[in-house]
């Protein structure tokens, strides 16, 4: 197994960040040296973890990943200071949210398309869509780029914790969960979920939209499946150690 060596803090919690970077890279999920995954390290989330300025995901380990406080006034003037953006946005979430562990924020292809369309709904036409249903908000009032104020904006939709999906209007998709396997197990799903959409679009043909109640029925037993989400990121994890990937260093 490769495991790291040294006695960093949150060092499980750096490794599961650094085999999602690292996947998400290999999903092609990822944008050039931006967009962020951050994952609260205290009890009421203001202190978190996330990637550092400006590297790209198909190169982080463990030991880059950064550690923040939330209510630092001063962050901003640090040395290795996180991306303006990241900050804003993923800072906003975590002092607003704090049942909001882990955040991830892509500009993944499927969902920003979504994202730009005029209608954003997600229907549950099938049982990836089907996950989202009553579980995601729209955020229709893009207002730049998430520096600190429009960081807040974002971060005030998301107060609901049944709601764990953003639809970023013109941006992209923003993801909360409990855990990093939780979060990325979530943003997968999305980002397939919102290829099956688009692409039933493409057709032209009529949808076939799942009913309301068996939509809830099923994203129910969605939340309710045994251990989907550990297992997925585990594997993901057992595949990088196989292959001698330097992630967890």
């Amino acid at each position: 197994m490769n495991r790291p060596l040294g006695n960093l803090a949150h060092l499980a919690e750096r490794i599961d960040l650094a085999a999602a970077f690292r996947w998400t890279a290999r999903l092609n999920m990822h944008e050039a040296v931006a967009n962020h995954f951050s994952l609260a390290v205290n009890d009421d989330g203001t202190r978190f973890l996330m990637n550092p300025n400006a590297r790209h995901f198909a190169r982080i380990r463990a030991s880059d990943i950064l550690e923040i406080d939330a209510n630092d006034p001063k962050t901003m003037d640090r040395p290795d200071a996180p991306d303006p953006t990241a900050w804003g946005l993923h800072g906003a979430v975590h002092r607003a949210c704090p049942h909001a562990r882990c955040v991830m924020h892509v500009h993944s292809i499927h969902a920003t398309v979504l994202a730009s369309l005029a209608d954003s709904r997600l229907p549950p036409i099938d049982q990836n869509t089907a996950m989202f249903y009553g579980r995601h908000v729209i955020d229709g009032s893009y207002g730049g780029m998430a520096f600190e104020e429009e960081g807040a904006r974002c971060a005030s939709m998301l107060r609901n914790p049944k709601v764990k999906t953003m639809i970023m209007g013109n941006h992209g998709v923003l993801i909360i969960g409990d855990s990093v396997a939780d979060t990325f197990n979530r943003l997968y799903y999305f980002e397939r979920a919102a290829e099956t959409y688009i692409r039933a679009l493409q057709t032209g043909q009529p949808l076939r939209v799942l009913s309301d109640e068996i939509a809830e029925k099923t994203a129910r037993e969605w939340e309710a499946y045994p251990d989907s989400a550990t297992a997925h990121l585990s594997e993901l994890k057992a595949i990088l150690d196989s292959e001698g990937s330097d992630y967890a260093h």
